[in-house]
Protein backbone atom coordinates (compact mmCIF):
# COMPACT_ATOMS: atom_id res chain seq x y z
CA UNK A 1 0.00 0.00 0.00
CA UNK A 2 1.30 3.47 -0.87
CA UNK A 3 1.95 5.95 1.92
CA UNK A 4 0.59 9.49 1.99
CA UNK A 5 4.11 10.83 1.47
CA UNK A 6 4.55 8.66 -1.62
CA UNK A 7 1.23 9.91 -3.05
CA UNK A 8 1.48 13.59 -2.11
CA UNK A 9 5.22 14.01 -1.69
CA UNK A 10 4.94 15.29 1.87
CA UNK A 11 4.31 14.06 5.39
CA UNK A 12 1.12 14.81 7.29
CA UNK A 13 1.77 17.69 9.69
CA UNK A 14 1.01 17.35 13.39
CA UNK A 15 -0.47 20.62 14.70
CA UNK A 16 -2.09 21.78 17.92
CA UNK A 17 -4.96 23.57 16.13
CA UNK A 18 -6.60 23.50 12.70
CA UNK A 19 -5.02 25.87 10.14
CA UNK A 20 -6.91 29.12 9.61
CA UNK A 21 -6.75 29.03 5.79
CA UNK A 22 -6.21 25.45 4.61
CA UNK A 23 -5.87 24.54 0.95
CA UNK A 24 -8.33 22.19 -0.72
CA UNK A 25 -7.04 18.63 -0.25
CA UNK A 26 -4.76 19.55 2.68
CA UNK A 27 -4.61 16.95 5.51
CA UNK A 28 -3.22 17.35 9.04
CA UNK A 29 -3.22 15.65 12.43
CA UNK A 30 -4.70 17.73 15.25
CA UNK A 31 -2.69 16.48 18.25
CA UNK A 32 -4.83 18.44 20.72
CA UNK A 33 -7.94 16.36 20.03
CA UNK A 34 -6.19 13.37 18.49
CA UNK A 35 -7.96 13.49 15.10
CA UNK A 36 -6.87 13.30 11.48
CA UNK A 37 -8.52 16.19 9.62
CA UNK A 38 -8.67 17.58 6.12
CA UNK A 39 -10.11 20.37 3.99
CA UNK A 40 -12.45 18.90 1.37
CA UNK A 41 -15.39 19.60 -0.93
CA UNK A 42 -18.79 18.68 0.50
CA UNK A 43 -21.31 17.66 -2.16
CA UNK A 44 -24.67 19.40 -2.53
CA UNK A 45 -27.44 17.62 -0.67
CA UNK A 46 -31.01 17.77 0.65
CA UNK A 47 -31.50 16.92 4.35
CA UNK A 48 -34.67 16.31 6.35
CA UNK A 49 -36.05 19.15 8.48
CA UNK A 50 -38.95 19.49 10.89
CA UNK A 51 -42.37 18.50 9.54
CA UNK A 52 -45.24 20.92 8.91
CA UNK A 53 -48.08 20.75 11.42
CA UNK A 54 -50.65 20.71 8.61
CA UNK A 55 -50.15 18.51 5.54
CA UNK A 56 -50.96 20.50 2.39
CA UNK A 57 -50.02 21.49 -1.14
CA UNK A 58 -50.16 24.57 -3.37
CA UNK A 59 -49.43 27.08 -0.61
CA UNK A 60 -47.45 30.34 -0.66
CA UNK A 61 -43.93 30.49 0.73
CA UNK A 62 -41.53 33.21 1.87
CA UNK A 63 -38.38 33.70 3.91
CA UNK A 64 -35.13 31.75 4.22
CA UNK A 65 -34.05 28.28 5.24
CA UNK A 66 -33.83 29.23 8.93
CA UNK A 67 -36.71 31.74 9.01
CA UNK A 68 -39.43 30.59 6.63
CA UNK A 69 -43.16 31.14 6.22
CA UNK A 70 -45.91 29.11 4.53
CA UNK A 71 -49.50 30.24 4.25
CA UNK A 72 -52.76 28.90 2.87
CA UNK A 73 -52.90 26.00 0.45
CA UNK A 74 -55.02 22.99 -0.32
CA UNK A 75 -55.93 20.28 2.19
CA UNK A 76 -58.24 17.27 1.80
CA UNK A 77 -61.73 18.67 1.37
CA UNK A 78 -60.81 22.23 0.36
CA UNK A 79 -58.50 25.17 1.03
CA UNK A 80 -56.99 26.52 4.25
CA UNK A 81 -55.75 29.82 5.64
CA UNK A 82 -53.33 28.07 7.99
CA UNK A 83 -50.02 29.89 8.55
CA UNK A 84 -46.82 28.37 9.93
CA UNK A 85 -43.32 29.69 10.64
CA UNK A 86 -40.07 27.70 10.52
CA UNK A 87 -37.03 28.49 12.70
CA UNK A 88 -34.62 26.06 11.04
CA UNK A 89 -35.69 23.19 13.30
CA UNK A 90 -39.48 23.10 13.66
CA UNK A 91 -42.70 24.68 12.41
CA UNK A 92 -45.07 26.62 14.69
CA UNK A 93 -48.69 27.69 14.14
CA UNK A 94 -49.38 31.41 13.60
CA UNK A 95 -52.40 33.59 12.85
CA UNK A 96 -54.34 32.42 9.79
CA UNK A 97 -54.71 34.44 6.62
CA UNK A 98 -57.97 36.45 6.41
CA UNK A 99 -58.90 34.81 3.10
CA UNK A 100 -58.84 31.06 2.47
CA UNK A 101 -57.24 30.15 -0.86
CA UNK A 102 -54.64 28.00 -2.60
CA UNK A 103 -52.23 28.24 -5.57
CA UNK A 104 -51.51 31.82 -4.53
CA UNK A 105 -48.06 33.37 -4.93
CA UNK A 106 -45.76 34.43 -2.10
CA UNK A 107 -42.52 36.34 -1.54
CA UNK A 108 -40.66 38.39 1.03
CA UNK A 109 -39.40 37.50 4.49
CA UNK A 110 -40.85 35.71 7.50
CA UNK A 111 -41.43 39.04 9.27
CA UNK A 112 -42.44 40.88 6.10
CA UNK A 113 -44.24 38.40 3.87
CA UNK A 114 -46.61 38.91 0.96
CA UNK A 115 -49.22 36.65 -0.67
CA UNK A 116 -51.34 37.48 -3.71
CA UNK A 117 -53.63 35.87 -6.24
CA UNK A 118 -54.82 32.27 -5.88
CA UNK A 119 -58.26 30.72 -6.06
CA UNK A 120 -61.11 29.84 -3.82
CA UNK A 121 -63.11 26.65 -4.37
CA UNK A 122 -64.04 25.65 -6.98
CA UNK A 123 -60.87 26.07 -9.09
CA UNK A 124 -62.34 28.00 -11.98
CA UNK A 125 -62.13 31.51 -13.44
CA UNK A 126 -64.93 32.57 -11.08
CA UNK A 127 -62.75 31.45 -8.16
CA UNK A 128 -59.73 33.56 -9.20
CA UNK A 129 -58.48 35.90 -6.47
CA UNK A 130 -56.95 39.36 -6.94
CA UNK A 131 -56.44 40.17 -3.27
CA UNK A 132 -53.07 40.81 -1.62
CA UNK A 133 -52.24 40.28 2.04
CA UNK A 134 -49.19 41.45 3.98
CA UNK A 135 -47.67 39.71 7.02
CA UNK A 136 -45.66 41.50 9.74
CA UNK A 137 -44.53 38.42 11.65
CA UNK A 138 -47.75 38.32 13.68
CA UNK A 139 -50.78 39.58 11.78
CA UNK A 140 -52.07 39.70 8.20
CA UNK A 141 -53.49 42.93 6.70
CA UNK A 142 -54.98 43.68 3.29
CA UNK A 143 -52.91 45.31 0.54
CA UNK A 144 -53.76 46.49 -2.96
CA UNK A 145 -55.43 44.09 -5.39
CA UNK A 146 -53.78 42.66 -8.49
CA UNK A 147 -55.05 44.19 -11.73
CA UNK A 148 -55.62 40.67 -13.10
CA UNK A 149 -57.16 38.10 -10.75
CA UNK A 150 -55.36 34.77 -11.31
CA UNK A 151 -53.90 31.67 -9.71
CA UNK A 152 -50.92 29.36 -10.41
CA UNK A 153 -48.73 32.43 -11.01
CA UNK A 154 -45.00 33.10 -10.64
CA UNK A 155 -43.57 35.52 -8.10
CA UNK A 156 -40.45 37.00 -6.51
CA UNK A 157 -39.27 40.06 -4.61
CA UNK A 158 -40.05 41.51 -1.20
CA UNK A 159 -43.12 42.91 0.51
CA UNK A 160 -42.57 46.46 -0.76
CA UNK A 161 -41.23 45.53 -4.20
CA UNK A 162 -42.82 42.36 -5.59
CA UNK A 163 -43.28 40.90 -9.04
CA UNK A 164 -46.22 38.76 -10.27
CA UNK A 165 -46.11 37.10 -13.69
CA UNK A 166 -48.01 34.55 -15.74
CA UNK A 167 -50.81 32.55 -14.17
CA UNK A 168 -54.14 30.91 -14.77
CA UNK A 169 -57.53 32.46 -15.51
CA UNK A 170 -58.96 29.26 -16.91
CA UNK A 171 -56.15 29.42 -19.48
CA UNK A 172 -52.51 30.51 -19.31
CA UNK A 173 -51.72 34.25 -19.38
CA UNK A 174 -48.51 36.30 -19.68
CA UNK A 175 -49.48 39.34 -17.58
CA UNK A 176 -46.73 40.91 -15.48
CA UNK A 177 -47.29 43.33 -12.58
CA UNK A 178 -45.13 45.00 -9.92
CA UNK A 179 -46.11 45.93 -6.35
CA UNK A 180 -44.72 48.95 -4.49
CA UNK A 181 -46.08 48.09 -1.05
CA UNK A 182 -49.40 49.78 -1.77
CA UNK A 183 -50.62 49.04 -5.29
CA UNK A 184 -49.93 46.89 -8.36
CA UNK A 185 -48.89 48.36 -11.74
CA UNK A 186 -48.99 46.69 -15.14
CA UNK A 187 -45.63 46.01 -16.79
CA UNK A 188 -44.37 44.37 -19.97
CA UNK A 189 -45.64 40.81 -20.36
CA UNK A 190 -43.80 37.50 -20.47
CA UNK A 191 -42.91 36.30 -23.97
CA UNK A 192 -44.64 32.96 -23.32
CA UNK A 193 -48.08 32.57 -21.74
CA UNK A 194 -47.62 30.20 -18.78
CA UNK A 195 -49.22 28.91 -15.60
CA UNK A 196 -47.72 26.68 -12.86
CA UNK A 197 -44.37 28.49 -13.25
CA UNK A 198 -41.92 29.67 -10.58
CA UNK A 199 -39.57 32.60 -10.18
CA UNK A 200 -36.63 34.06 -8.28
CA UNK A 201 -34.95 37.44 -7.84
CA UNK A 202 -36.13 41.02 -7.53
CA UNK A 203 -38.32 43.47 -9.45
CA UNK A 204 -35.25 44.70 -11.36
CA UNK A 205 -33.50 41.35 -11.85
CA UNK A 206 -35.86 38.37 -11.97
CA UNK A 207 -36.01 34.97 -13.62
CA UNK A 208 -39.14 32.90 -14.38
CA UNK A 209 -38.92 29.21 -15.29
CA UNK A 210 -41.00 26.19 -16.22
CA UNK A 211 -44.77 25.99 -16.25
CA UNK A 212 -47.32 25.20 -18.91
CA UNK A 213 -48.77 27.28 -21.77
CA UNK A 214 -51.56 24.70 -22.12
CA UNK A 215 -51.22 20.95 -22.49
CA UNK A 216 -47.43 20.89 -22.88
CA UNK A 217 -45.15 21.49 -19.92
CA UNK A 218 -42.09 23.58 -20.76
CA UNK A 219 -38.54 24.17 -19.57
CA UNK A 220 -38.71 27.78 -20.84
CA UNK A 221 -36.75 30.39 -18.89
CA UNK A 222 -37.06 34.17 -19.12
CA UNK A 223 -35.16 36.98 -17.39
CA UNK A 224 -36.63 40.34 -16.36
CA UNK A 225 -34.51 43.52 -16.14
CA UNK A 226 -37.11 45.76 -14.52
CA UNK A 227 -38.68 46.63 -17.86
CA UNK A 228 -38.78 43.70 -20.26
CA UNK A 229 -38.64 39.89 -20.30
CA UNK A 230 -36.00 38.13 -22.43
CA UNK A 231 -35.89 34.44 -23.34
CA UNK A 232 -32.71 32.67 -22.16
CA UNK A 233 -31.45 29.08 -21.87
CA UNK A 234 -34.08 26.55 -20.84
CA UNK A 235 -33.97 24.13 -17.92
CA UNK A 236 -32.80 20.59 -18.65
CA UNK A 237 -36.15 19.09 -17.56
CA UNK A 238 -39.57 20.59 -18.30
CA UNK A 239 -41.64 20.84 -15.13
CA UNK A 240 -44.64 22.45 -13.48
CA UNK A 241 -45.94 22.73 -9.90
CA UNK A 242 -42.26 22.84 -8.86
CA UNK A 243 -40.45 24.88 -6.24
CA UNK A 244 -38.25 27.88 -6.95
CA UNK A 245 -35.96 30.16 -4.95
CA UNK A 246 -32.85 32.31 -5.16
CA UNK A 247 -31.85 35.28 -7.31
CA UNK A 248 -31.55 35.87 -11.05
CA UNK A 249 -27.92 34.73 -11.22
CA UNK A 250 -28.27 31.92 -8.66
CA UNK A 251 -31.71 30.31 -8.85
CA UNK A 252 -32.92 26.86 -7.87
CA UNK A 253 -35.78 24.75 -9.33
CA UNK A 254 -36.81 21.58 -7.50
CA UNK A 255 -39.51 18.92 -7.46
CA UNK A 256 -42.66 19.33 -9.49
CA UNK A 257 -44.63 17.30 -11.98
CA UNK A 258 -43.27 15.23 -14.86
CA UNK A 259 -44.68 16.41 -18.21
CA UNK A 260 -44.80 12.92 -19.69
CA UNK A 261 -46.46 10.97 -16.89
CA UNK A 262 -47.87 13.82 -14.76
CA UNK A 263 -46.04 12.02 -11.96
CA UNK A 264 -44.02 13.52 -9.10
CA UNK A 265 -40.32 14.24 -9.50
CA UNK A 266 -37.43 15.03 -7.15
CA UNK A 267 -35.02 16.51 -9.72
CA UNK A 268 -33.18 19.73 -8.77
CA UNK A 269 -31.49 22.21 -11.10
CA UNK A 270 -29.54 25.38 -10.41
CA UNK A 271 -29.17 28.42 -12.68
CA UNK A 272 -26.04 30.61 -12.72
CA UNK A 273 -27.46 33.38 -14.84
CA UNK A 274 -26.57 31.58 -18.08
CA UNK A 275 -27.04 27.82 -17.80
CA UNK A 276 -29.03 25.29 -15.80
CA UNK A 277 -27.14 22.32 -14.31
CA UNK A 278 -28.40 19.27 -12.47
CA UNK A 279 -27.61 19.04 -8.75
CA UNK A 280 -28.66 16.82 -5.83
CA UNK A 281 -32.21 15.43 -6.00
CA UNK A 282 -34.74 15.82 -3.22
CA UNK A 283 -35.29 12.77 -1.01
CA UNK A 284 -39.07 12.87 -1.46
CA UNK A 285 -40.53 13.44 -4.94
CA UNK A 286 -43.51 15.82 -4.85
CA UNK A 287 -45.38 18.59 -6.61
CA UNK A 288 -47.27 21.61 -5.32
CA UNK A 289 -44.61 22.20 -2.66
CA UNK A 290 -44.10 25.37 -0.70
CA UNK A 291 -40.68 26.91 -1.29
CA UNK A 292 -38.96 29.57 0.75
CA UNK A 293 -37.99 32.56 -1.36
CA UNK A 294 -34.33 32.73 -0.37
CA UNK A 295 -33.02 36.05 -1.68
CA UNK A 296 -29.37 35.05 -1.10
CA UNK A 297 -28.98 32.64 -4.01
CA UNK A 298 -28.97 28.86 -4.21
CA UNK A 299 -26.46 28.14 -1.43
CA UNK A 300 -29.43 27.16 0.75
CA UNK A 301 -33.13 26.55 0.10
CA UNK A 302 -36.17 25.03 1.77
CA UNK A 303 -38.99 22.78 0.56
CA UNK A 304 -42.08 22.01 2.62
CA UNK A 305 -45.26 20.03 2.09
CA UNK A 306 -46.62 19.13 -1.33
CA UNK A 307 -48.42 16.19 -2.88
CA UNK A 308 -47.24 12.74 -3.98
CA UNK A 309 -50.47 10.79 -3.93
CA UNK A 310 -51.53 12.45 -0.69
CA UNK A 311 -50.77 15.75 1.00
CA UNK A 312 -47.54 15.55 2.99
CA UNK A 313 -45.75 17.42 5.80
CA UNK A 314 -42.17 16.62 4.78
CA UNK A 315 -39.61 19.43 4.97
CA UNK A 316 -36.23 19.29 3.25
CA UNK A 317 -33.29 21.68 3.45
CA UNK A 318 -30.88 22.18 0.53
CA UNK A 319 -27.21 23.05 0.93
CA UNK A 320 -25.09 23.62 -2.18
CA UNK A 321 -21.54 22.34 -2.69
CA UNK A 322 -19.03 23.96 -0.31
CA UNK A 323 -15.51 23.45 1.06
CA UNK A 324 -15.01 22.71 4.75
CA UNK A 325 -12.73 21.15 7.37
CA UNK A 326 -13.80 17.63 8.29
CA UNK A 327 -12.54 14.89 10.62
CA UNK A 328 -11.37 12.07 8.36
CA UNK A 329 -12.56 8.53 8.87
CA UNK A 330 -12.53 5.38 6.77
CA UNK A 331 -15.79 6.56 5.14
CA UNK A 332 -14.63 10.12 4.40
Amino acid sequence: MSTFKEIRGTLIKSVSSDPANPELGEIWYNNTIGSLKGYKTIAAAWASGGSLNTARRNMAGAGTQTAALVAGGQVPGGNTGDTEEYNGVSWSEQNNTPSVRSTQAGCGLQTAGLIFGGYTSPPSPTGSVASTEEYDGTNWTSGGNLNTARFDLGSCGIQTAALAFGGNVGYAVNNSETYNGTSWSEGNNLNTDRRYLRGAGTTSAAVGFGGSPGDPTVATTEEYDGTSWTSVNSMNVAKKYHGGSGIQTAALAFGGSNPDTNDYINATEKYDGTNWTTTASMTTARRGLGPATNTGGYSTALSAGGYNGSDITNTEEFTDTFNATRTLTTST
